[in-house]
């Protein structure tokens, strides 16, 4: 195999692990959203549920930003290599993500009074979900 091939492959890898965060996030989320609507209340579970969707939102927003940054700095590697324009949207949002996300967890605590230990709960189904992802990819590696 040549060293261009195994890249590929590790390519690969990558973006399916990074697929199976992108659903599991979400999913995590709403699944203890549920257990936990059932078992401490509605607003309970509501907040772990959208404490899940803003994580997914964060990675979502994390993953454009380093993609982005990768094409920049592709674009500048090379003599050959077009030059890359990234969009200011794209800065703003890798940059001002943190902002973005605690003004959301604000609004939705003051407008719905959705407590808001809940919603941080729910922020770890992004650290649950690669959890999860990594232990899979150390038990069943591909090659």
């Amino acid at each position: 195999m040549t060293g261009m091939g195994k890249k590929d492959s590790e390519g690969q890898r990558f973006a399916r692990a990074e697929r199976r965060i992108a659903w599991l996030t979400p999913a995590l989320g709403v699944a203890a959203g549920a257990v936990v609507a059932f078992t401490h209340g509605w607003r309970w579970g509501l907040g772990i549920a959208v404490g899940g969707g803003l994580g997914w939102l964060n990675f979502h927003w994390l993953r454009q930003g380093l993609d982005a940054m990768q094409l920049y700095a592709e674009g500048k590697s090379g003599e050959e290599a077009p030059r890359v324009k990234v969009p200011l949207r794209t800065w703003l949002g890798f940059g001002l993500r943190y902002g973005l996300l605690a003004a959301g967890i604000y609004v939705i605590f003051v407008a719905g009074k959705v407590p808001i230990l809940s919603m941080l709960v729910g922020l770890c189904a992004l650290g649950a979900a690669t959890l999860a992802v990594s232990v899979i990819e150390i038990l069943h590696p591909s090659e």
